[in-house]
């Protein structure tokens, strides 16, 4: 018998998802408990239009995600810092420092988590690092580092 799992179950499946059991475990267990309800055509259909709408979801997010990234991919942040000799910042340059003024210079609000900088900038000069909108949806930009007077 089929059915739609309401909850998962160890050892037969997760929640969402229309596994084969047979007809006693269905109807004496899980079906009895609420744990699952019968996979008749008005219930897969319910799981088709969810899963497509879902899906379609996912889409819109990725689509606004790459349209961002092109338009910030390649583009420099400038930020100006204290230093001492040899262009040695007093303190260092940020992910959250960068997120700022991404938000200042490009009107882009980008959660500091999302930015992947290897570590903190501690000298003047230009830095790689990599946004990462979505999975799959990256854009690199350029931070360029210059002394504060």
């Amino acid at each position: 018998m089929k059915v739609l799992l309401n909850a998962d179950i160890q050892g037969s499946g997760k929640k969402g998802q229309v596994i084969e059991v047979a007809e006693g475990y269905a109807r004496n267990y899980l079906i009895k408990r609420g744990l699952a309800v019968e996979a008749n055509e008005k219930v897969l259909s319910e799981v088709k239009a969810k899963a497509e709408a879902a899906k379609r979801r996912e889409d819109i997010a990725r689509s606004e995600a790459q349209k961002t990234a092109d338009g910030i991919n390649g583009k420099t942040v400038k930020i100006a810092a204290r230093s001492g000799a040899g262009g040695k910042l007093f303190g260092s340059i940020t992910s959250k420092e960068v997120s700022t003024e991404l938000e200042k210079q490009y009107s882009l609000s980008v959660d500091k988590r999302k930015i992947d900088m290897d570590g903190d900038i501690k000298v003047c000069g230009t830095t790689e690092a990599e946004i990462k909108f979505y999975p799959g949806v990256t854009a690199k930009i350029y931070i360029t580092v210059t002394e504060d007077k």
